[in-house]
């Protein structure tokens, strides 16, 4: 198995390149965005591509917008990928691309925190906080969070590190009423699709969305939305307290490259086959209980 590391579109004009996706200009108001098979971890972009990755990733945010997507508006046009490319070029986009809104990005991620695991955990082991939000005292590893919290961060370019920042800092940025927004329907969503996994055997222990803004100035959700490369999805039957559970989600390759004494600089370890072959399938797996 293989993957697609980057595309190389010559029919419409290329944009950018990030962590995970290509990004290309449709016309003057409008983008195509590719989730390729890259895998950033600890925001460094690994050499080896996750096998399917993008297809898995595209199918599952495609499967959320349609579920939630009358909660609030969305980056969707409803265009079809295939439709917009030269027809020697779809098969470096079918499955895998999807044409959104040109939208202005906001300057923050919004994380919603419904587990007390990974940065959370570190944070709350030393302040007993987490981004500077008291808890109660005693909670233990993966355990669920008395209330659902709210953690904005700044988005970093590729190879920085994001900083996360207190909601008043996340007013700064954005403004105040447009934080409250972002706030709200973050974790409206969260709550919901939370609750529509646990059907399914399945815990989103955290997640991030990101939001854009139209020239009118409403708050767009935008991006690929509850994917295992945006949140921690744990598998029900395994999950209990006082561990970091086994997951559906690139925290598989996470764990393997803290094991291999690198201090999260690029370039990263080289990934071997099986350890991302595994990852493909932990994916593939959280797509079928999900969506079937």
């Amino acid at each position: 198995m293989s993957g697609i590391l980057e595309t190389n579109l010559k029919s419409l004009p290329f944009l950018h390149r990030g962590k995970v996706r290509d990004i290309y200009a449709v016309g003057d108001d409008k983008l195509l965005v590719v989730q390729t098979d890259r895998l950033s971890a600890f925001d460094v972009i690994l050499d080896d591509p996750i096998p399917n990755k993008g297809k898995i990733l595209t199918a599952m945010s495609n499967f959320w917008f349609a579920k939630f997507g009358h909660l609030m508006p969305t980056h969707e046009t409803g265009l079809h990928a295939v439709d917009v490319v030269a027809a020697d070029e779809r098969d470096q986009v079918e499955g895998r691309a999807i044409v959104v809104k040109k939208l202005t990005p906001l300057g923050i991620e919004a994380i919603v925190r419904g587990y007390l695991i990974g940065s959370g955990w570190k944070d709350y082991q030393k302040t007993g906080k987490i981004c500077g939000i008291e808890l109660p005292a005693g909670l233990q590893e993966a355990q669920q969070l008395p209330q659902t919290l709210f953690t904005p961060s700044t988005k970093a370019p590729a190879g920085a590190h994001d900083e996360n920042v207190s909601f008043e800092e996340a007013e700064k940025i954005v403004g105040a009423d447009i934080a409250r927004q972002v706030r709200d329907l973050s974790i409206q969503l969260y709550t919901q699709a939370a609750q529509f996994a646990a059907t399914r055997g399945i815990i989103i222990a955290d997640t991030k969305f990101e939001f854009g803004l139209d020239d009118k100035g409403t708050v767009h959700l935008i991006d690929e939305i509850l994917t295992p490369d945006s949140s921690r999805f744990w598998p029900m039957s395994s999950y209990q307290v006082g561990m970091s559970p086994p997951s559906f989600d690139k925290q598989f390759v996470r764990d393997w490259l803290e094991t291999q004494g690198w201090n999260k600089q690029a370039p990263a370890p080289r990934v071997p086959q099986d350890v991302l072959d595994q990852t493909s399938a932990k994916y593939a797996e959280a797509l079928r209980l999900l969506t079937e």
